[in-house]
């Protein structure tokens, strides 16, 4: 009974590790929306194998107001499987334009970004980091985020699935270059929402993932 009791359980950490992930299944599409403090992004991406996906990404930094348009390919270097867990690392990079939009003169100019993500979970416990390096016409400019999470009880497949996170990030160039934010984490099937709050900056965080 031992080990079709440990594949169940990989199966299910499996399910819930899929939600998130910047790769989906194979012929698979992917939306995923973010706000936070920094910036608000749109990425919709294409999976043709299970170790890449592709896809049209814009992003718009508020404070600078500019405006990013271009792709991003994101590569799943390393997985590991584990009965009772699962971890994962990524690297991505994106090309394309930004632009200034309001206030903002700048032409339009040639833009990309670079970065890695590194995750970790069972069903109870989730760890993630993410460092992106990035020039949208305007100089570097640098980000890194980790997170905690903790799963207040243990659903089954199909379930609504719920985590309590806290995010720790740092970006240099800000006022207010480290902050901490709360954060809740909803996700059932192909969908995952996630709303939080920045109290240093006092700015919302949201996310939406939509796979199909």
């Amino acid at each position: 009974m031992l080990k079709p009791i440990a594949v169940g359980a990989g199966l299910l950490v499996c399910a819930a590790a899929a939600e998130a992930r910047p790769v989906s299944y194979e012929g698979g599409w992917t939306v995923m929306a973010e706000t936070d403090r920094a910036s608000t992004s749109l990425l919709v991406h294409y999976t043709p194998h299970y170790e890449w996906s592709v896809g049209a990404r814009t992003e718009w930094m508020r404070d600078a107001d500019l405006l990013f348009i271009g792709a991003q390919a994101t590569h799943l270097v390393h997985r590991r499987f584990r009965p009772d867990s699962q971890g994962n690392l990524y690297g991505y990079a994106g090309a394309g334009i930004a632009e200034g939009i309001d206030g903002n003169p700048q032409d339009a100019e040639a833009a990309g970004f670079l970065g890695v993500m590194a995750d970790w979970e069972t069903r109870r416990w989730f760890v993630s980091w993410e460092a992106r390096v990035a020039d949208f016409g305007q100089g570097a400019d640098a980000m890194q985020a980790a997170r905690i999470g903790v799963a207040p009880y243990l659903g089954d497949f199909g379930d609504l699935h719920t985590w309590f996170m806290l995010e720790v990030d740092q970006r240099p160039e800000r006022d207010e270059p480290v902050t901490v934010t709360p954060l809740v984490r909803f996700f059932k099937g192909s969908a995952l929402f996630e709303i939080g709050y920045t109290p240093a900056d006092d700015e919302p965080f949201a996310s939406f993932i939509y796979r199909f």
